[in-house]
């Protein structure tokens, strides 16, 4: 039998792969995944293929504390958009095994018994050391699923704290999740979760404590200062392990799906992801130049034993090389018939 996700695809075959993703095959879509996330030499042009096809669906981070129930959450969510026949696509980025380097408690397991539904695609990715909850590669992935045809991407973050925010220039729609009786949780807002949170949800609401949580928001809601017209953020109290609230929580998420189809907010959304993004890329490609041309792990050794007994100077160094780059590859570009 042929491998889901390690078997090879010639550069030639990457135009039927992306084919196959878009008309719904699982296998394609998880091999697609595999090279991307690997940095495979073919994972652009696979992007740059998927690209016209992704960009449709709802992204909805799912975000906050470990512990904090955000799996079970969104195992309910899963039931209830699938209720409502909607297809899913699950992006949970998952602690990195400091053996493997592969992920941790991964929702594939906590999720077993949507493991038969077509409607579903579910996928753990390690963080592999990447800050703030989010995998490098989980943009991208994201829009490989998307390009699958999934009518929304739930995407779940690892959970250390203020770092999350991150998770607000992927999202459409960013759910904070607190629980009572962790009293670090409405600390970590003022550091910033705060002001990235769409919906709040205060999970296993039956414990006590959870009245005391609500206050506390609601005590600090004059930070937010990002949803105009939007009002007040919403507060919904769940017990994720019943499924109480759930429908309320997805109720909220409706109300600000439909706040951001009105006056081109969803598209001032996606242009701000793009302005990151793009970014990113070019920072990413910047890197890769310097690279290949010599400035390596050996070159960067080389450069900083320079740096440290004083015959270089850092902040003159940096825009000669960036400088160097640009010049060789503008060059290049002339030379290119």
């Amino acid at each position: 039998m042929e491998d889901t996700e390690h078997s090879e695809v010639a550069p030639a075959g990457v135009a039927r792969l992306v084919e196959r993703v878009c008309a719904g095959d699982v296998r394609a879509l998880a091999r697609a995944i595999s090279l991307v996330e690997d940095n495979s030499p073919l994972a652009p042009e696979i992007l740059a293929c998927c690209f016209p096809h992704s960009g449709k669906a709802l992204r909805i981070g799912i975000t906050g504390s470990p512990g904090a129930g955000k799996s079970t959450l969104v195992d309910r969510l899963v039931k209830d958009l699938r209720a409502a026949d909607k297809t899913i696509g699950v992006l949970a980025i998952d602690p990195t095994s400091p053996y493997s380097g592969g992920a941790i408690l991964g929702d594939r397991i906590r999720m077993q018994e949507h493991f038969n539904d077509p409607g579903l695609y579910l996928r753990s990715m390690a963080t592999r050391g990447a800050l703030g909850g989010l995998a490098r590669a989980s943009a991208d992935v994201a829009a490989v699923i998307e390009a699958s045809g999934k009518d929304v991407i739930l995407i779940e973050t690892v959970g250390v704290g203020q770092d999350e925010i991150e998770i607000v220039r992927l999202a459409d729609v960013t759910v904070v999740v607190l629980v009572p009786g962790m009293g670090d949780d409405v600390q970590s807002l003022k550091a910033g979760i705060m002001e990235i949170a769409d919906i709040f949800v205060v999970n296993k609401s039956d414990r006590d404590g959870a009245d005391r949580v609500e206050k506390e928001i609601r005590a600090m809601q004059s930070l937010d200062t990002r949803h105009g017209d939007w009002g007040v953020t919403p507060i919904v109290r769940t017990v994720a392990t019943t499924g109480e609230g759930v429908a309320g929580l997805g109720a909220a998420i409706a109300q600000f799906q439909q706040w951001l189809e009105r006056e081109a907010r969803w598209k001032s959304r996606r242009q701000a992801f793009w302005r990151e993004r793009l970014r990113e890329m070019m920072r990413q490609e910047l890197l890769l130049e310097l690279s290949e041309r010599g400035f390596n792990e050996d070159g960067l050794a080389h450069h900083a034993e320079e740096v440290e007994a004083g015959n270089e100077n850092p902040y003159r160094l940096v825009p000669q090389l960036v400088s160097e780059v640009l010049r060789q590859g503008a060059t290049s570009s002339r030379r290119t018939p």
